[in-house]
């Protein structure tokens, strides 16, 4: 496959499908040449569903760091990389989605391959997710942060992250105000992407708790592809 430079700089709303899992091994015979891993067993095609699925390419489009000192092209990465959207005041489906990617970070760092992998965890509450807050919220989950492998994404408004999150990959969220607490929270799609170095979705987990030993695998036979 061809390489990238890395964190290279630059200047429909989506719903949940409760079928959306791709997990479980591929079916003989399928072939993508874009991607290494087999089409996973499942109930429909990638075109299917709102967000990129397998053998599909991620949007072109460029996200701010947390600071805004500059913007990652998400398809300019010379790495395999791990996706998930979340914000950090989620009490749910979010610590675990942040615990999963720090698991296989830790993995990748105890086992010698942590410069194959980078991670792009992307909030869709810029309002509240902060520079300051998301290295808070590193420290609270145990996040390498520092690590030139890990980068929080933060769109630089609350449209700019509908207009990527929502209308670009089809990770529906919604904001809410529940009665029983002080702040505003989201519903949201529980998503997670493995993409090659080319930009190409490799699995899809629809998961709000993704099996960390199934992505570590398949992330090994991405990387040593």
């Amino acid at each position: 496959m061809r390489r990238r430079t890395v964190l290279k700089s630059t200047g429909a709303v989506g719903t949940i499908v409760g079928v959306a899992g791709c997990l479980g091994g591929g079916r003989f015979g399928d072939s993508n040449p874009d991607v290494v891993l087999e089409e996973p067993d499942r109930e429909f095609e990638s075109s299917d569903v709102p967000y990129p699925a397998w053998g599909e390419q991620i949007p072109d489009v460029s996200v701010s760091t947390p600071t805004e000192s500059r913007e990652v092209r998400l398809r300019d990465i010379e790495t395999p990389a791990l996706l998930t959207f979340f914000y950090s005041h989620c009490q749910t489906v979010c610590p675990v989605l942040i615990s999963t990617q720090r698991n296989i970070q830790s993995h990748a760092q105890n086992n010698g391959y942590a410069d194959a992998v980078t991670f792009f965890p992307m909030t869709f509450d810029p309002g509240r997710d902060t520079a300051d807050r998301l290295g808070a919220y590193a420290d609270e989950m145990n996040v390498d942060a520092d690590s030139e492998n890990w980068q929080f994404l933060r769109p630089a408004s609350k449209q700019r992250a509908k207009e990527v999150i929502q209308d670009q990959f089809g990770v529906m969220f919604q904001r809410t105000d529940p009665e029983d607490m002080d702040m505003y929270m989201f519903t949201h799609t529980a998503l997670t992407l493995l993409v090659n170095a080319d930009g190409f979705v490799e699995r899809a987990y629809r998961s709000k708790s993704p099996d960390e030993e199934t992505i570590i695998a398949d992330l090994k036979t991405v990387r040593n592809a």
